[in-house]
């Protein structure tokens, strides 16, 4: 077997699906940022506070390489961490690679409701804010669209579509029918 690497942009529901997937393959899970909280005991907003988004960016090259080692895991990825370095097409040597694409619109709508202090996003609401993650994304999209695997998921919503969209991820990556290497 091999890893299950998500990627995405903040709010997209990486670590909720990746959490599912995990618990559904019998597999460990681990999301980067929270894998940078727990080995230098501070949140990633403190962390990118005090090393400006250069700094923090290190950190999270040093850790994903780290953490891709594992073998037999389902991984989240940072938002931007595709986005740096090598670590694209790094973590499409590491595993299977899916990009969980979502609306700028759902994802306001999934950082409304989250408790995350995200620090590229601070100051930021309404018609500025959308418009903010818009250009981002778009930025970013050439990198999220190098993954192996693309979904959409504008209407995960619910705990029963996670589940649907974890059993889509894992028949079009080949997991659902055997073929995991």
């Amino acid at each position: 077997m091999q890893n299950i690497i998500l990627l995405g942009y903040m709010g997209a529901g990486k670590t909720s699906v990746g959490k599912a997937m995990a618990r559904k393959l019998g597999l460990n899970f681990y999301d980067l940022d929270y894998f940078i909280e727990e080995r230098f005991r501070r949140k990633v907003a403190d962390i990118f506070a005090e090393h400006g988004e250069e700094g923090f960016r290190k950190i999270e090259y040093n850790m994903l390489h780290e953490v891709a080692e594992f073998e037999d895991i389902v991984l989240s990825l940072g938002g931007g961490t595709p986005c740096f370095f090598d670590n694209i097409d790094y973590v499409n040597q590491k595993g299977i690679t899916v990009f969980m694409n979502a609306s700028p619109e759902i994802i306001v709508k999934h950082l409304k409701i989250s408790h995350n202090v995200r620090p590229l996003l601070q100051q930021k609401q309404g018609q500025e804010l959308l418009d903010h993650i818009a250009r981002h994304m778009e930025e970013r999209m050439p990198y999220y669209r190098k993954a192996q695997y693309e979904v959409n998921v504008d209407t995960l919503d619910t705990f029963q579509k996670i589940d649907q969209l974890v059993d889509y991820i894992l028949e079009v990556t080949g997991f659902a029918d055997g073929r995991k290497d």
